[in-house]
């Protein structure tokens, strides 16, 4: 173990050297609060641009909704009906730049709307080819009508009685995970100094303006001051409690809505392509998608008053998921088919910043994002969701910029490739026919220490 010991502490992301950089640290251009999908992003986009960065994550990097989300790359089908065309053509446009600057973990996916009337189908046709036409150069092939026999062939495991067909057609699939981890590597190879296990203790306001934070870290139990030109609160779902430590005045900003996954196995829906119910009775989307050997059934959309570390599912929610694919499924799962369960909280924007009525549906609220700047220039990204992380970072690192006097630079991240752990020609089966290195595995570690990707499959 020696040998190993000695390689970890070599290691550039070895806890100890981190901790060293940290405490050499007095000040910063840029803080950064949150460690999921925004934060990371913000933190890669800053360094990007040169600026020198760090970021505290109080958990583990993606350890709330950054990980537990639908594990889809999409522009949003809904909204399209909705009018959202900006929204829309903006999460497409994201959906470009992941699947050419991350193809290792987004990849397209077929999806398969089935339709009742044959009017049904034909309002999808065109619905789903004004949706594939806003992507422009970024689009995926196209829209597909599937007759009757053509959707039995897609989704063999369907119930088809009283189906007339439906329609395909592409979006995007991720490694929500491993997504993160891949942002938090190419952002610490831009120089950014990245610490989880870290929370924020305070923030330090001299003269009204925000100048700093002072940071504890959990293993050691240190606290460390650092001042910083501007600071970003990009801490998802618990914004709100940030901004509120900045102005106690703050008034709320977001809705947090609980949206609950399920995983099954595959035998109830055969096949490569997924499922998607644009609209249930109670407004909500169904998914059903191939994922990692198993079926993902999601999601509800529950409003929620408060934003726990570990959300669970509430009493009905596994229930009511299992009830909806019951009515599409011939060999419906039943709850002692359920291998896990997954819950992610929603940061959407309440009421005024995105719609919805106070104690309405969370599903009709948009899930479009603000950046926001307290008297006291603290920087706030709020709402948004992982498909348009880059460009809610970009937004946010413009505005910080403009808060810490730094010098205005463009953002480079467009067409910036991402650091997703997977060495050329090892991406499926390495060259050889052996295992590929599971995303995050350090270089240098002997043959066979840690398992390959094909053993977590």
């Amino acid at each position: 173990l020696a040998p190993l010991a000695l390689m970890e502490a070599a290691h550039p992301h070895a806890r100890a050297r981190l901790l060293g950089r940290l405490a050499d640290t007095h000040a910063v251009d840029l803080v950064v609060v949150g460690g999921g999908a925004t934060g990371l992003g913000c933190a890669l986009d800053a360094a990007a641009r040169g600026h020198s960065v760090l970021l505290v994550e109080a958990r583990d990097f993606a350890a709330g909704t950054s990980s537990r989300s639908t594990k889809l790359i999409h522009g949003g089908v809904r909204y399209l009906a909705q009018g959202r065309i900006g929204l829309v053509r903006e999460a497409l446009r994201e959906r470009g730049h992941l699947l050419r600057n991350a193809p290792a973990l987004v990849h397209p996916l077929r999806l398969v709307v089935p339709a009742r009337m044959l009017a049904e189908r034909l309002l999808l046709r065109v619905g789903l080819g004004a949706y594939e036409a806003l992507a422009g150069a970024d689009g995926l092939g196209g829209c597909r009508m599937l007759d009757a026999a053509g959707l039995r062939v897609a989704l063999p495991g369907l119930r088809d009685e009283g189906l007339r067909g439906g329609v395909a057609f592409h979006d995007a699939q991720f490694d929500d995970a491993g997504l993160a981890l891949a942002l938090a590597r190419t952002a610490s190879a831009h120089g950014a100094l990245l610490l989880n296990h870290c929370a924020v203790h305070a923030l330090v306001v001299e003269d009204g303006r925000l100048r700093g934070v002072v940071v504890h870290e959990a293993e050691g139990g240190r606290t460390y001051r650092v001042a910083a030109r501007a600071v970003i609160n990009a801490t998802g779902v618990w914004g709100d409690a940030l901004r509120r430590r900045a102005d106690p005045a703050a008034r709320a900003l977001l809705r947090p809505s609980q949206g609950v996954h399920l995983v099954v196995d595959a035998d109830c829906l055969p096949g490569g392509d997924a499922l998607l119910v644009p609209r249930m009775p109670d407004g909500r989307v169904l998914f059903m998608i191939p994922w990692g050997g198993k079926v993902l059934i999601g999601t509800t959309d529950t409003p929620r008053a408060d934003a726990p570390d570990e959300p669970e599912p509430l009493a009905g929610e596994v229930d009511d998921l299992l009830a909806a694919a019951a009515r599409w499924l011939r060999r419906p799962p039943t709850p002692g088919a359920v291998r896990s369960v997954f819950v992610g909280l929603r940061p959407l924007l309440g009421e005024g910043e995105g719609g919805g009525e106070p104690g309405g549906a969370s599903s009709r609220i948009s899930r479009e994002h603000r950046v926001e700047v307290s008297a006291q220039g603290l920087v706030s990204v709020l709402g948004g969701k992982w498909t348009t992380y880059r460009a809610m970072a970009e937004e946010a690192v413009d505005a910080a910029e403009a808060v810490g006097g730094l010098a205005r630079r463009s953002s480079p991240t467009a067409t910036l490739a991402l650091d997703c752990g997977v060495c050329a020609g090892a991406e499926g089966e390495g060259e050889a026919g052996g295992d590929a290195a599971l995303p995050g595995t350090p270089p240098g570690l002997p043959p066979g220490l840690l398992p390959g990707a094909a053993a977590v499959r």
